[in-house]
């Protein structure tokens, strides 16, 4: 869960990356197509690596953390906001708690409409972790890149796959609104 200190940070940080010229507020249908377009690649090629005999799962955590970044971007254009090259990871994902968090939650609200009794806590905790799974991918492509046993690499690949796959699609649910 992400937890309200953590929310807090993003949103101090996130009116900083403002002042500083990190993000700028800024459209552009072209990069934003650019960026889901490197999303649904970065998807498939973590899904063949997978697939792959030679077992690259550090190339699979990468590539599915990458598909994320993308389309966290693309959202994030779509809401008028870009982000420039310093530090764009961590202003990516300060960003998407600002400005994504309670959009996916109410979009995840509507897709749990059939199941009113527990659709809020149920949508919030969804919302939270897509979200937050940037976060833990972020971390763990670092970790994974310097320092990781082979023994637990493969594990670690299929959960970043899988964690990608959720975020790419739930993202791309607010590209239509």
């Amino acid at each position: 869960m992400i937890d309200d200190s953590r929310k807090k940070e993003a949103l101090n940080n996130f009116k900083r990356y403002l002042e500083e010229g990190l993000l700028k507020k800024e459209k552009s249908e072209l990069a934003q197509a650019k960026y889901l377009e490197n999303a649904d690649l970065s998807l498939r090629t973590a899904n063949e690596l997978l697939q792959s005999p030679l077992k690259p799962y550090l190339w699979v955590i990468v590539t599915s953390y990458y598909s994320m970044f993308y389309m966290a971007n693309a959202v994030l254009l779509h809401y008028g906001y870009k982000t420039q090259d310093k530090i764009a990871h961590k202003v990516t994902s300060d960003s998407l708690i600002v400005l994504v968090l309670d959009k996916l939650r109410k979009e995840l609200l509507e897709d749990y409409e059939a199941i009113q009794k527990d659709a809020l806590e149920i949508a919030s905790t969804k919302a939270e972790s897509v979200i937050e799974s940037y976060e833990f991918e972020m971390g763990k492509r670092s970790r994974f890149q310097y320092n990781m046993l082979e023994q637990t690499k493969e594990n670690k690949a299929q959960t970043s796959f899988r964690r990608a796959s959720e975020f790419v699609f739930e993202l791309k649910k607010l590209l239509k609104g």
